[in-house]
């Protein structure tokens, strides 16, 4: 998108230079909340097409199933498996209750994260940055500068990773103990969710924990304020998410969907659940046996924030070729997709727009 275009009284509006300027200071999207403003800046308006499917939901509110993880270790296991793995098959969404996660460390996590995007931008900016060379980050819109227009939400995000030689001291003071505590927690349920869904393909149950796919995590918290105008802006764009797997704490406030059949779902909250979700790197790994698929967050209308934390699961092998398991492939049905590095598929995702095309067609056979 050209950087000078017409603003709407017919004077000139310098896209990158209202967006520099967004960004230098460092105060996100909250900031801008902060000072009072009453619309969006017009580098957050979302073209026409995107905007004319924000429209209220019709759809059965019960489509994204609830699993019930409790007897996961008895006779229930076999049927917990069978619907873990529909679920990913069909949906490639689904929630979690009884999971082992306490209720406490859940409503502890959401409430930390909320105190830190709620601090002074002084004290938030000296962490402020884009280039994600450190273990911990705050910032707004990571594909700023690429994308066609900038989403209404604010973001702190945590890699608890000896790739990036992790110092839990560079975590935020305000929610350093109640992030690793997330952490540790979200690290069991990952393995745990690991364990099913290799069951639910016949493959070994152990077969991801071993390839280090507990061990790649971002943790990525996000912070919606209230927006003056939620039909013009999205709080985040459609995308397919980078990852293996994908496991969010979201509060009661609500706005993520999930695309359908063509539609947008609501996930709606579901009081102590956690939303999963298939990334890319499980549907290539599968052969597409399980399905990464479109999700958005709309803008928040609420006069409340709404705060959510993503655990998104890679491998910590990053430079190693990955490609449909074997086991899952044969003549009948052939590899879909070519070996590729890890490393160079999350390049692709940091140095382009977030909403673009999904990041695993570009190693589509």
């Amino acid at each position: 998108m050209a950087a000078t275009a017409m603003s709407a009284d017919g004077k000139p509006y310098d896209r990158l230079k209202d967006m520099k300027a967004f960004d230098e200071s460092k105060a996100g999207v909250k900031g801008l909340v902060d000072s009072g403003i009453t619309s969006i800046p017009p580098f957050f308006i979302h073209p026409p097409h995107s905007l004319s499917t924000i429209v209220p939901t019709s759809s059965n509110p019960n489509i994204i199933p609830t699993v019930d993880l409790s007897g996961i270790d008895s006779d229930k296991r076999p049927v917990l498996v069978q619907q873990v793995a529909r679920a990913s098959r069909e949906l490639g969404f689904f929630q979690i209750v009884n999971h082992g996660i306490p209720l406490k460390i859940m409503e502890n996590m959401i409430g930390a994260i909320k105190s830190f995007h709620e601090q002074p931008t002084e004290i938030k900016s000296s962490i402020y940055r884009r280039d994600f060379k450190r273990s911990v980050d705050f910032g707004s819109n990571i594909d700023l500068f690429y994308s066609k227009a900038a989403s209404w939400r604010d973001t702190l995000q945590v890699r608890p990773s000896l790739l990036n030689n992790f110092e839990p001291e560079e975590i935020p003071e305000i929610c350093r103990n109640e992030v690793l505590e997330w952490d540790k927690e979200v690290k069991q349920v990952g393995e745990m969710l690991m364990e099913l869904l290799c069951e639910g393909l016949g493959l070994e149950k152990g077969k991801l924990k071993k390839m280090m796919f507990l061990e790649g995590r971002t943790i990525v918290c996000h912070y919606y304020p209230y927006c003056p105008q939620p039909d013009l802006t999205f709080g985040t764009t459609s995308h397919t998410d980078p990852a293996a797997l994908t496991i969010l704490l979201q509060d009661h406030i609500g706005g993520l969907q999930v695309k359908h059949n063509g539609e947008w779902v609501d996930v709606k909250p579901v009081p102590g659940a956690l939303v999963i979700n298939v990334g890319d790197i499980l549907q290539i790994l599968t052969n597409d046996e399980y399905k990464s698929v479109e999700h958005r967050v709309l803008a928040n209308s609420y006069h409340e924030p709404r705060v959510s934390v993503a655990a998104f699961f890679n491998t910590s092998n990053r430079d190693d070729l990955y490609g449909p398991f074997e086991e899952l492939t044969s003549a009948d049905k052939p590899a879909l997709y070519q070996p590729f590095a890890l490393s160079d598929f999350l390049k692709r995702f940091f140095t382009e727009e977030l909403g673009g095309k999904p990041f695993k067609n570009h190693y589509r056979l």
